[in-house]
């Protein structure tokens, strides 16, 4: 059926499709004529060709309509063209995607990549008043009440739990329906393009741990465990005492029965405990995916916090994620995954946390970024999602289900873009003596 909607109608010339018309089919339009020939002007500079449906009527748009769409948007609700039109705002069309008023056919890393295309739209003031005819109000969006009353982050103790049970409370069983086995919800390290995911994840999780040259007997603290996969495989292959500690209920209590299922409650230990409250001295400190979480303005006490729990000539690695540009509270990504995933997130320049880092009184010894090996995680992520549709909604409903792929495929895609990076940075907290770390990196790869 879909491929009789979007075949050319008769009449259509190679002409026409050369010059990027649109190509449509006869049946009841959600614009008045007038708004079709504004909506074929507006993608005509669209690069590729993307169809769009709207009950029986179907067109194709884009420079070279007369080819295949890599993708079909299908509005189940009309008024919503309108709005993804007049308002040019990308994140209308993220808010149209997972409220149900917009699905996606065919390649959805592809269809996200109109979030490029719609604020480039030249509109002028006789445009808007033609879109606006007959402009129905938008829907609310999913869970908007709880949303706003996060309002201005100042990421108080009380905001920063309450903003990680938004996200990481959700479902464990969710989570566990497209992570790895060990549950990690981090960037994986990939060795090689035709390493799979769990294997990754292992690498990434060993990575770390001939990083901070860990010794049997070492005291280890984890900042932001998750599930316990990181304390756990540091106590099993290189026999520390590990400490993981977390603001996610749920997740302490899968931590925990995980640890006792395997034996382990001697050596490795999981508490509720915010970064600030911590006490005790360790070894070695790890901070993996967690520091996105803790505010511009708390980097200075966060980075204090760890030089405190940490022993003279101590090493310390921090895994986060940074963006390109000053600003990025501003910027598409940080808006919609502040408004529906993460609402405390903010990222900073890499150049920026190591200053602050050095600050605190950090040595910085290796940076190593892994924006590529995060592309990759996230695309099995999506795709794992995407696999065990069905059994994830009877987890979360359908709005979060499309939030989460949503997030994870544009992700993705920034990533590949280099908007988003990720770097792992490994430093000591200064003791006056020589650099805790061989002259060489080749302990990182050599085992």
């Amino acid at each position: 059926m879909e491929q009789e909607l979007l075949s050319p109608a008769p009449g259509d010339s190679a002409q026409d499709d050369r010059r990027g018309a649109a190509v449509a089919l006869p049946g009841p339009a959600p614009l008045p004529p007038a708004g079709l020939t504004l909506l074929q002007r507006l993608f005509d500079g669209y690069p590729g060709s993307l169809g769009l449906r709207v009950g029986s009527w179907a067109t194709r748009l884009g420079r070279v309509a007369h080819q295949p769409p890599a993708f079909t948007l299908v509005l189940n609700d009309p008024s919503a063209l309108r709005r993804l039109l007049l308002g040019q705002d990308p994140l209308r069309f993220a808010e149209a995607y997972f409220t149900g008023a917009l699905d996606v056919e065919g390649d959805f890393f592809e269809a996200l990549q109109l979030k490029d295309h719609l604020p480039a739209l030249k509109l002028s003031w006789h445009d808007r008043l033609r879109l606006a005819v007959r402009l129905l109000a938008p829907p609310p969006g999913s869970s908007d009440e709880q949303l706003r009353a996060f309002g201005v982050r100042r990421h108080t103790r009380a905001e920063n739990k309450a903003a990680i049970a938004f996200h990481y409370d959700l479902s464990n069983d969710f989570y566990a329906l497209w992570l790895d086995p060990r549950m990690v919800y981090s960037c994986a390290y990939y060795e090689t393009e035709e390493t799979d995911l769990a294997q990754a994840q292992w690498s990434k999780l060993d990575h770390i741990c001939r990083k901070l040259r860990l010794q049997p007997g070492e005291a280890l603290l984890d900042v932001g465990c998750g599930w316990g996969a990181l304390v756990m495989h540091a106590a099993r292959h290189y026999g520390v005492k590990a400490t993981g500690i977390t603001l996610s209920e749920r997740q302490l209590a899968l931590a925990k029965a995980r640890i006792q299922a395997a034996g382990m409650e001697g050596q490795v230990e999981v508490r509720l405990c915010d970064y600030r409250d911590m006490t005790g001295q360790f070894d070695k400190v790890s901070s993996v995916g967690m520091f996105e979480h803790v505010g511009l303005k708390n980097l200075p006490v966060y980075f204090a916090s760890v030089n405190r729990l940490l022993k003279p000539g101590g090493l310390f690695l921090n895994h986060g994620i940074t963006h390109e540009e000053e600003g990025w509270g501003q910027a598409l990504s940080s808006r919609f995954i502040n408004r529906y995933v993460f609402p405390d997130g903010e990222l900073d320049r890499a150049s920026n946390v190591m200053r602050v880092m050095e600050q605190q009184q950090f040595e910085l010894h290796d940076v190593e970024g892994l924006r590529m090996h995060y592309a990759k995680t996230l695309r099995a992520w999506v795709a794992r999602l995407e696999a065990e549709h069905d059994r994830a909604l009877r987890y979360v409903d359908e709005a979060h289900y499309r939030i989460w792929r949503l997030y994870m495929a544009a992700s993705a895609l920034e990533f590949e873009s280099g908007e988003l990076g990720l770097y792992q940075i490994l430093a000591s907290k200064r003791d006056g003596g020589p650099a805790p770390v061989p002259l060489t990196r080749r302990y990182i790869y050599c085992v």
